[in-house]
């Protein structure tokens, strides 16, 4: 716990096996109150190493998609009565060591929402990130400022803290079972008026970290683009978006 509150870490996970007990171990159990993994029909053993180490383990029978697989993840972390949860990849792409300082951001009531950012400072090239996406993520990034108006680094990490509040008052179940999950929450974040802080993160890509492919990549590109203006034309009151009625 920090301040009383009550710090839950969830790991969205698929085909993991090689780097959750790397990613676990570096999670500051003397913070961490649960820890809950939510394995997507793996075709590994993700799930039976998380039993193993004694993660709470909830398995879909069939793959539920990025998105459902984080809905599945908070929800079971509001019903435990966790204050503050943690989203972490168990594929070791960003550093568990950061939860601690995330999660104290929201602890003592500064912030609502904490992000890890790649790109504050010069690590996410450094770190491994593919030109393309560094690129795609700085020209995302600079439209969905304009449009949300907003003055964040990036949308796209995948390494957040939120507060039991806003995962309360925010309907993220409307959201994309997709990738663009991650774009859509922080659009309805951003709608209902909660405080976002970032912190710089390292970041690691190597070949057993998760990753989509560039067909991919450009389907959530076009969906990202898509939230923001849906954003736009539901505040300007022209078109309602369910993603933004509570």
């Amino acid at each position: 716990m920090i301040n009383n509150r009550k710090i839950a870490v969830v790991m969205p996970a698929y085909n993991a096996e090689s780097t959750l007990i790397k990613t676990y171990n570096e999670i500051d159990k003397s913070v961490v109150d649960e820890i809950i993994l939510t394995d997507d029909a793996s075709v590994d053993n993700t799930a039976e190493i998380s039993k193993k180490l004694n993660i709470k383990t909830i398995i879909h029978q069939t793959n539920k998609g990025y998105g459902g697989n984080q809905k599945t993840c908070y929800n079971t972390a509001l019903k435990s009565g966790a204050d503050i949860i943690v989203m972490l990849h168990p594929d070791y792409q960003y550093s568990p060591k950061l939860i601690p300082a995330m999660a104290y951001l929201i602890a003592v009531d500064e912030y609502d929402v904490v992000l890890a950012s790649r790109i504050l400072g010069k690590g996410a090239l450094k770190g491994g990130m593919p030109l393309y996406k560094y690129i795609s993520n700085r020209i995302l990034t600079f439209i969905e400022n304009i449009l949300l108006n907003q003055k964040l680094s990036e949308y796209h990490t995948g390494y957040r803290a939120y507060s039991k509040e806003v995962l309360e008052n925010i309907p993220f179940m409307k959201n994309s079972d997709d990738f663009v999950f991650d774009n859509e929450i922080l659009a309805q974040i951003t709608f209902f008026g909660y405080r976002i802080a970032e912190l710089s993160c390292p970041t690691k890509y190597f070949s057993e970290a998760s990753s989509i492919n560039f067909r991919r990549s450009i389907k959530y590109g076009l969906g990202v683009l898509a939230t923001s203006f849906k954003f736009l034309l539901h505040k300007w009151g022209i078109k309602k978006f369910p993603i933004f009625i509570r």
